[in-house]
């Protein structure tokens, strides 16, 4: 192998593949550069003059390295990881570090070990990082449980990378021993962590990064972004289907600093993946808000390559694997081919793989276990007239606490003429009956129910309504499908299967686009406001980790306290 590099990057003898008379983003010194890309066994073995045995003509057009995201729940797609591949290499990614804490959550370890082999079948390059909070706090009920012990085994595991986003920032600070196990572990494997720390700053970020934490993607405003990268944190620009923070967060990027940025999506469902794209959207967006373009590409890919050890990746240079984008130009970031180790897998937006029949082990499926849930669990009993309401924020995962009068009547709060909706989390686990109740504000509903089993971060089912009668049979729908999403109202019960974990569903992702976007649009004519992603934007607000309200089948959730709280609030 090393003899055949040899040969064909001297021209002694033609390179396997060869992509001419193109330009090329060369990282190293940030300049856009002209030369044949010459590659045999999979590497790229040069770049000046050379001849193919198979060679394509990319004159006009610009190669960059295959974009890396640097950190994405594939769960979030709702999709299987065979499916996700057929979407996202068509548009230039190659290589994804994936943290399986959604399906973890739900079905321990067997469902991070679905996740690395499912993506077997494709040319995909998933790393799979191992879920570092299940459940994600002590304060919900999850599927499943990850020790520090269990931890420190499962990361001696082949299929498992690094250490998943550690989201137990209160643990890191207070030592918890458990946290502290966990994080002892990947470091003594010399195993890289990744980190979630929103709205960290000062000694409490120092004492987080001391503790072998080395990136993080929830940085809600340039001057944070600064700080972190300051402390020597890798920062990732996020752009997902609801958390949307690279137009803002990349003002933060200069030339000193530019090398501490990444690029991820995080959580993004199909149908934003086939309308809009992946990584070549979160490009668009950067450079469209005034990012250099080639400063773009470097974080995409080199920066990310080397946060991750992910050596020889991340250049077109010599040495390095041929996985390759080729764009029609750096503005509009459409990709016309994808090389995955020398082999074109995607054109003009089609894949040119097939990956068989997909993979559907037992451990992740029949999931949902709940009984009988009645309208009247669903009544919410205030002691006074004043409650804590959860408030949403537009583009973001954060909430407000806010209190607000609510009027009683017949032993629960009186909606109409309000701007109020009922949230519940219907555990669905282990059969505990558990369900949380809340007061939400702002999304818009009038006249039925949703409800899915997508509620990060333990996937219990979360349901929303206006009426008890429409959120029991939301939820009954739920438990009929086997898990999935649920829109009860004008009479009438639509729902859409997740039969993987309740989480994703095994169907095509063209079939399984058409089916939920016709059920978005049910969501949608219930009234809600079109400023919210109607499932997605509901599936964050379980989220016990990310300020300032949420709400578990335990109650509802201060988490700046990091404490429950009541419904009912001070006077």
């Amino acid at each position: 192998m090393i003899e055949r590099c040899i040969d064909a990057a001297q021209g002694i003898t033609r390179a396997d593949v060869v992509l001419k008379n193109g330009k090329f983003v060369n990282v190293f010194t940030g300049e856009v550069q002209k030369g044949d890309i010459a590659i045999t066994d999979g590497k790229i073995v040069g770049v000046g003059e050379y001849e193919g045995e198979r060679e394509y003509d990319i004159s006009g057009k610009i190669a960059v390295p295959g974009l890396i995201d640097a950190h994405v729940h594939i769960e979030s797609s709702q999709l299987s990881p065979e499916e996700f591949a057929k979407l996202v290499l068509p548009r230039g990614t190659t290589t994804v570090i994936a943290d399986p804490h959604e399906i973890t959550n739900v079905c321990g370890i067997a469902g991070a070990k679905y996740i690395a082999d499912a993506a077997r079948n494709t040319p995909l390059e998933v790393k799979v990082m191992l879920p570092s909070c299940v459940p994600a706090t002590a304060f919900e009920t999850s599927g499943a449980e990850l020790t520090g012990e269990d931890t420190a085994q499962y990361l001696r595991e082949d299929f498992i990378y690094g250490l998943g986003e550690f989201m137990n920032y209160p643990g890191v600070l207070h030592k918890d021993a458990e946290a502290l196990r966990k994080i002892e572990a990947a470091r003594e494997l010399g195993k890289i962590i990744d980190g979630h720390a929103p709205d960290t700053s000062g000694e409490g970020l120092n004492a987080y990064i001391a503790a072998g934490i080395q990136t993080d993607h929830e940085c809600v405003c340039p001057e944070e972004a600064e700080e972190k990268v300051s402390k020597g944190m890798y920062v990732h620009l996020r752009e997902g289907s609801a958390t949307r923070n690279v137009a803002v967060n990349c003002q933060a990027v200069t030339a000193a600093n530019l090398r501490r940025f990444l690029f991820c999506t995080d959580d993004r469902h199909a149908a934003d993946l086939k309308a809009n794209g992946h990584l070549d959207n979160a490009l668009r967006v950067a450079v469209r808000a005034g990012m250099n373009p080639v400063w773009a590409v470097i974080a995409a890919t080199l920066n990310s390559a080397e946060c991750y050890r992910l050596y020889g990746k991340g250049a077109i240079a010599p040495g390095y694997d041929a996985d390759i984008a080729v764009f029609d130009d750096l503005h509009n970031f459409h990709c016309s081919l994808t090389f995955k180790r020398g082999e074109a897998v995607a054109m003009d937006g089609m894949a040119l793989f097939e990956t068989g029949e997909k993979l559907l082990p037992a451990a992740v499926k029949n999931t949902v276990r709940v009984g009988d849930v009645s309208p009247d669990a669903f009544k919410i009993r205030l002691a006074g007239s004043r409650a804590n309401v959860i408030r949403l924020l537009q583009n973001n995962v954060v909430t407000e606490k806010v209190v607000r009068t609510v009027e009683s009547e017949d032993g629960d709060v009186v909606l109409k003429g309000t701007d109020l909706l009922k949230l519940a989390v219907v555990e669905r686990h282990c059969g505990t009956g558990n369900i949380g109740l809340g007061l939400l504000e702002g999304y818009g509903l009038w006249g039925g129910a949703i409800a899915l089993t997508v509620a990060h971060d333990s996937h219990n089912i979360i349901v929303l309504g206006d009426n008890n009668e429409d959120m029991a049979a939301a939820v009954a729908e739920i438990r009929r499908i086997g898990g999935g999403m649920a829109v009860v109202g004008r009479g009438e019960t639509r729902s859409l299967a997740l039969d993987i974990a309740g989480l994703m569903s095994s169907l095509p992702a063209e079939e399984y686009i058409e089916q939920s976007e016709r059920l978005l649009e049910a969501a949608y004519d219930l009234g809600i406001s079109h400023e919210f992603e109607a499932f997605m934007s509901l599936s964050f607000l379980a989220l016990a980790v990310i300020p300032a309200l949420k709400l578990t089948d335990r109650g509802l959730f201060d988490v700046t306290k990091f404490e429950f709280c009541s419904i009912d609030a001070e006077d």
